[in-house]
């Protein structure tokens, strides 16, 4: 028997004058998809430092990660079970570099546009406006609550 063993992400909450942080994938399907900048944990990386690295790979733009959403447990409709550490970040500076490969552009976007793309379908996964609305609605830790040593 296959050991099972779940995907690590992260992913990363950026809100600034209200409009969020998304970036818009080409996932294969019949349109694009937009998420959070998010992706997998790498090898002897930190929680934190994936989470501030898939924010700077994705969207070319620095950010300050100020509290813990929490751990999301999403099983994916293949099979695949993600557990996704959420984060909140503040928008510090544009970088410049160039995006990640599988990142089409990045956009600010506000609430009611996301639950627009919600409603059409167009969201990576259930839990990016899961994330938006448990950061909008103050439901997160301090980043303590992590022990990484």
């Amino acid at each position: 028997m296959k050991p099972w063993s779940p995907r690590v992400t992260v992913a990363t909450v950026v809100e600034r004058a209200g409009r969020y942080l998304l970036v818009e994938e080409d996932r294969g399907g019949p349109f694009t998809l937009f998420n959070q900048p998010a992706g997998h944990l790498e090898p002897d990386e930190r929680l934190l430092e994936a989470a501030e690295r898939e924010v700077r790979e994705e969207t070319a733009w620095r950010v300050g990660i100020t509290d813990y959403l929490g751990l999301y447990v999403y099983h994916a409709p293949d099979g695949v079970t993600f557990h996704s550490h959420g984060y909140v970040g503040m928008a510090l500076a544009h970088l410049g570099n160039e995006l990640d490969r599988d990142v089409l552009a990045i956009h600010w976007l506000t609430f009611d546009e996301i639950e627009d793309l919600e409603r059409a379908g167009r969201l990576r996964s259930p839990l990016v406006m899961r994330r938006i609305r448990d950061a909008r609605s103050g439901r997160v830790f301090p980043m303590d609550v992590i022990q990484e040593r």
